[in-house]
């Protein structure tokens, strides 16, 4: 007789169940099955209702774990400040790319065309990471040809539009790329 597993909170069942439907959404997007969900989490499939009232509720639930920027904000805080400016940029270059990626692919295989609705109103995660940014870059300030705010600014959209598969036309922008372009321009110079 194979031993029973130990019991979980409602919450901790609630986080596996969630963290086991993520990857099968990027892979199957909407059509993943309650059945494939439970085998990942290994559970039996009534336990997933026993937590969510659905399947559509479990992904809803999935969607806005996703969407949480609370991971995000931490890998900013986690880049260190004492680097050279070029090291710094690259660092947060690289963060805001895996982030917009991510929920770029994750948009696109299920189907969404915004972020969840609880998530729209979450202006103050956006200014909460631009703050971070921000921070890190303050050091630098005089080696920038505008203020630090506005260099932000400019990064976050320049990664956004260069990392989003439609607005750059296909041509995803290395973080190489944007972190030339964002401090040495395209000008060749003389």
């Amino acid at each position: 007789m194979t031993p029973r597993a130990t019991p979980m909170s409602a919450d901790d069942r609630r986080t596996a169940l969630i963290d086991a439907t993520l990857p099968l959404l990027h892979e199957h997007g909407r059509t993943v099955t309650s059945k494939q969900i439970a085998e990942a989490a290994g559970v039996a499939e009534g336990t997933i209702f026993r937590v969510f009232e659905s399947k559509d509720d479990l992904i809803t639930a999935t969607l806005e774990h996703a969407f949480d920027m609370q991971p995000f904000l931490d890998d900013l805080r986690r880049i260190e400040p004492d680097q050279p400016l070029r090291a710094v940029v690259s660092d947060i270059v690289t963060h805001l790319q895996i982030r917009f990626r991510g929920i770029f692919e994750l948009m696109t295989v299920v189907g969404m065309v915004g972020p969840p609705a609880a998530r729209k109103h979450m202006q103050h995660h956006r200014e909460e990471a631009a703050a971070v940014m921000e921070l890190l870059l303050a050091p630098h300030a005089g080696e920038l040809a505008c203020p630090v705010s506005e260099f932000v600014h400019i990064t976050r959209l320049l990664t956004f539009s260069g990392s989003h598969p439609h607005l750059s036309d296909g041509r995803i922008l290395t973080t190489d790329e944007i972190v030339t372009t964002v401090l040495d321009g395209l000008h060749k110079g003389s």
